[in-house]
């Protein structure tokens, strides 16, 4: 071995240790902008990044574990998905429902970033839990809202949040609607539905990846009023959901 080569394999071992060290403990938005780095070095990188989701917490919405996954699971190395397969087949939090749906599929179009195929599966889920009547007419009634039971929409809105760096979710909207002062008319240019008093078409004109801005997904049926995204927002889920979150 050349000296050279020594002094590389040297380099990239003291570029690991350290990219470690701070990614390890460093604040969120650091460990989000490392992640890429340490995917970059492959395997010496990603068993750090392996070792991370193991030994976090599993029952967390962690926007950085979200992203470690993610990452890992679009390389289909043989490593990374044998990974997976062993440790977290199911995803990386709880799927849980009230009403037995399975929201598997909807994990993995989000882990995958297929926004707009997550999109319209939600919808589809929000209309299941609204009932027969939902599934049939394929939208959901403001007053059917409150049929919706706590544990499957904050599964929804964890899985939206999980895999967007916390961009998207129905609790971000939320957030961002209590921020104008429950005033509509100012929410919806902020989460780009509308544009110069224009509702934004769709599809087309809504943004399916992560230059969307903050709260763009998932959609509402805001053409119909805001009376469902009211009910939504007034649900008791996410009273519950800042108890469990802090």
């Amino acid at each position: 071995m050349t000296n050279q080569q020594t002094a590389t394999i040297e380099n990239t071992d003291e570029n690991l240790s350290q990219l470690t060290d701070k990614f390890i403990n460093g604040k969120q938005k650091d460990q989000l902008q490392l992640i890429p780095q340490l995917i970059a070095l492959r395997e010496e990188g990603w068993q750090v990044l392996m070792k991370f989701l193991q030994t976090s917490d599993v029952n967390e919405v962690d926007i950085v574990r979200g992203k470690v996954y993610g990452q890992l699971y679009t390389l289909k190395e043989p490593i990374t998905e044998e990974f997976i397969k062993a440790h977290f087949p199911d995803g990386i939090i709880p799927l849980n429902s009230q009403r037995n749906l399975d929201y598997q599929p909807l994990n993995q179009l989000l882990v995958e970033q297929k926004f707009q195929d997550a999109d319209t599966l939600t919808r589809r889920l929000l209309c299941e839990l609204a009932g027969h009547g939902a599934v049939q007419r394929k939208w959901v009634y403001f007053t059917e809202v409150d049929q919706f039971p706590t544990t499957d929409l904050q599964t929804i809105d964890n899985l939206w949040r999980l895999h967007s760096e916390g961009k998207f979710g129905f609790s971000v909207q939320r957030k961002l609607w209590l921020s104008v002062g429950k005033d509509f008319p100012k929410l919806w240019p902020k989460i780009g539905w509308k544009n110069d008093n224009n509702w934004t078409q769709y599809p087309n004109q809504f943004t399916w990846d992560m230059s969307a801005p903050v709260g763009h997904l998932p959609l509402l049926n805001q053409l119909r009023g805001v009376r469902v995204a009211a009910s939504l927002f007034a649900h008791p889920a996410w009273s519950e959901f800042t108890m469990n979150n802090g």
